[in-house]
């Protein structure tokens, strides 16, 4: 036989940045769950689909799809808060007895606490990351990081009602501000140009 020239070609495979709809998930989530906290809506029976769908769905597939990207960062940070909302999910519907009295009855807030604990340092970490991406992006890790120390202070019973309603107010700044970060993301990459402005990285750990 022959030999014979042999061409190679390479097939791309390009997929949509799915951060838009990870930012959507957390900001409907975070805008339904601090209306409870603010005392503006009461109870927990309409906030749970919005945590199981949007907070914890949603989230979990621009996760995925970020892995498919190679974002290390993207796929860590709205696949550890989309398990966060399912957890939250779960929890609540114990506390509201759907598992049963026994369950409800030995709810120990400070157990969540220890969650918040572990987010909260999660959180930090992910905030020193977000130097590097965009501002929109570094005030929502910051916002989260208010909130989990806010969280976890009113778990622990330590100036509960103070920390309750600081918790309150970063998650409703949470919503606003992933709610323009999820429009920014659709705008820009629809248009082709810098629609809405997200603010450049920082360029503190990388030049």
């Amino acid at each position: 036989m022959s030999a014979q020239s042999q061409s190679t070609q390479s097939v791309k495979i390009v997929t949509a940045d799915p951060s838009a709809i990870g930012l959507l998930g957390l900001a409907i989530v975070t805008l339904v769950a601090s209306s409870q906290k603010l005392e503006i809506t009461s109870g927990l029976s309409f906030v749970l689909p919005w945590a199981v769908f949007l907070g914890a769905f949603a989230q979990l597939f621009a996760s995925i799809q970020d892995a498919k990207h190679n974002n290390t960062f993207g796929m860590t940070a709205f696949g550890a808060y989309a398990f966060f909302w399912f957890s939250m999910a779960g929890s609540w519907l114990i506390k509201l007895g759907v598992f049963g009295t026994v369950l409800a009855e030995a709810v120990d807030p400070k157990q969540l606490g220890f969650a918040f604990l572990g987010y909260l340092v999660f959180t930090l970490f992910m905030t020193i990351g977000a130097v590097e991406t965009n501002k929109v992006l570094l005030i929502i890790f910051i916002l989260i990081d208010f909130l989990f120390l806010g969280l976890m202070f009113d778990s622990f019973g330590i100036a509960a009602e103070a920390f309750h309603k600081l918790a309150a107010i970063s998650e409703l700044a949470i919503g606003i501000v992933s709610l323009y970060g999820c429009g920014a993301s659709v705008l820009n990459a629809h248009f082709g140009r810098t629609f809405l402005p997200v603010g450049a990285p920082l360029r503190i750990f990388k030049k």
